[in-house]
């Protein structure tokens, strides 16, 4: 399937043969459909009744934060999608925006002014309408917030022209991407106070929350909701079952019709049972960074030497059941607006050593620093196997995020590379937000990586503010650029991108409870989204 380039329907994109992500903040990682649009089965199809009951899900993660001005919680940003709308929304099955609290999309008046109309009688679910000025308010406080202020950065401000009308302000002349930015401000009343959003924040979606507790989440029904995706059943219930065997069971006893994160070990099974099962290819990335403060990996061609002596193809294998893809770019192969770069790694030890050489390196030790993410840290076993072949000595240090980056960031933590989890695909597939994680003005390379003074980072900074203001071929030749000098530069990069595995009961005949999803389709991050789904039941 060709999907470069194109506008695609909801939930084409991804869509790849119907595996986790890790989420934290700036500080940390990212946040961090498949199968058919529709369920199949017995379902409402042969008989059945469709809606009226509860739609439940096992959670892989657990929620902490509901603040939709700041909130990374892989849980809650899920979560926040069915309560919480923005003037536009952001499918996460192909990243396709849509109309939210907007009625259509912004008119534009001049190069860096446009207006949105927002759709009559839209209330939140406490039965206050919604107004011009809770959208102002709730884009001023998320921008101020440190992770989402490089996000909506190319806009200036949002005004409230009148009772029906937002003016926008970008700072970035013909502003391409303002649908997608706008998208990741979620709405709420004005003067909601942090402690109530982050407790249990009031929306106008179709969903509201009912009950929140640290084991499990009731939502029920929005009784003002007047937009297009409205609920179709009583409620929604989460259980937050982070371990994997525990939701592993309640699926397979049909406590729940949604299982996120399947391990690898368990497809063949969950399959066997009846379930549909989603794999979907993500940008979730397991990365490499090396500290370019230190010698030799201020030497461009060290930097390459190691990443064509380690071998991802035995990564996948070994480590993630084949549920991944090494990276070609970037961007993993058939997201939105992927390009190859230029510069491609595969594994090659004569080549490795070769680099080496012509670097002038004599390998001696090296300090490999890994998080304590699963995945992170079995690709650092390997990758030490793979430099001790080269004749490196390596030491592996593995430590919680928070303690790798308390050390990194303190500045006397004398690493040389770090192998770690990113995914801010939970926020969308944009190039430049994808990019603006790890290559913005931000911790990463001015502090972690110590590359943010290069010539080529300025290059790399230029380039992406050019392509802010360009759109179709134009604005895609930029970002290859882009993509090929991060990939030349090897600073900080994907060794692999990962796939993320959902199952669900789509067919009530199958199904423990006799109750099925229809319309549930698994996405390539973390979260899973219900809008439009609803259960069948025999």
């Amino acid at each position: 399937m060709d999907i470069k380039n194109k506008s695609l329907s909801r939930r084409a994109f991804l869509g790849v043969t119907g595996a986790t992500a890790t989420v934290a903040g700036l500080g940390l990682a990212g946040c961090g459909g498949g199968g058919d649009d529709t369920a199949g089965g017995s379902g409402a199809a042969s008989g059945g009744t469709a809606g009226g009951g509860t739609i439940t899900a096992g959670s892989a993660y657990a929620p902490s934060e509901y603040n939709p001005t700041k909130t990374s919680s892989a849980f809650c940003l899920g979560s926040n999608w069915h309560v919480l709308e923005g003037l536009y929304g952001t499918d996460p099955h192909d990243y396709s925006t849509f109309p939210e609290l907007a009625t259509g999309d912004p008119e534009q008046v001049d190069d860096t002014t446009f207006t949105i109309t927002i759709r009559e009688g839209a209330a939140f679910s406490d039965g206050n309408p919604v107004t011009t000025a809770d959208i102002v308010e709730s884009f001023d406080r998320t921008k101020a917030d440190a992770t989402y202020s490089a996000f909506l950065s190319p806009i200036d401000s949002l005004e409230a022209t009148d009772d029906t009308t937002i003016t926008v302000k970008t700072a970035i002349a013909n502003f391409s991407l303002l649908k997608e930015r706008l998208a990741l401000v979620r709405v709420f009343p004005a003067g909601t106070s942090d402690d109530d959003l982050s407790s249990k924040p009031i929306g106008s979606g179709p969903w509201m929350y009912d009950e929140i507790t640290d084991n499990t989440v009731d939502l029920l029904p929005n009784p003002e909701y007047n937009g297009d995706h409205a609920a179709k059943d009583e409620g929604l219930h989460y259980d937050i079952l982070v371990d994997a065997t525990a939701r592993m069971t309640a699926q397979q006893q049909g406590t729940t019709l949604v299982m996120e994160s399947v391990t690898a070990d368990a497809i063949d099974l969950i399959k066997d049972a009846g379930c549909k099962v989603d794999t979907v290819q993500g940008f979730g990335t397991r990365f490499i960074m090396f500290n370019t403060k230190k010698a030799p990996w201020d030497n461009k061609t060290a930097r390459q030497a190691v990443m064509y002596a380690i071998n991802t193809e035995q990564m996948i294998e070994n480590i993630f059941n084949g549920l991944a893809a090494t990276a070609s770019s970037y961007i993993p192969q058939d997201f939105p607006n992927y390009q190859e770069a230029a510069t491609v790694y595969t594994y090659d030890q004569e080549k490795a050593k070769s680099l080496l050489s012509e670097a002038g390196v004599t390998p001696g030790a090296l300090k490999i620093r890994c998080t304590d993410n699963t995945q992170a840290s079995g690709m650092a076993t390997q990758a030490k196997q793979d430099l001790d072949a080269l004749g490196f000595t390596c030491e592996i240090a593995e430590e919680t995020s928070a303690a790798t980056y308390a050390a990194i960031d303190g500045g006397s933590d004398d690493f040389d590379i770090l192998i770690a989890p990113g995914d801010p695909s939970c926020w969308g597939a944009d190039p430049d937000l994808l990019l603006n994680w790890w290559y913005g003005d931000n911790v990463w390379q001015q502090t972690r990586t110590g590359w943010g003074g290069s010539a080529e980072f300025a290059q790399i900074r230029e380039l992406m503010t050019t392509a802010l203001g360009q759109s179709g071929d134009e604005q895609q030749a930029t970002w290859k650029q882009v993509y090929d000098i991060i990939a030349d530069n090897a600073v900080l990069y994907p060794l692999i991108h990962v796939q993320t595995v959902t199952a669900s009961w789509d067919d009530a005949s199958k199904s423990p409870s006799g109750t099925a999803i229809e319309g549930f389709a698994g996405i390539g991050t973390t979260g899973m989204s219900f809008i439009d789904c609803n259960t069948v039941s025999a």
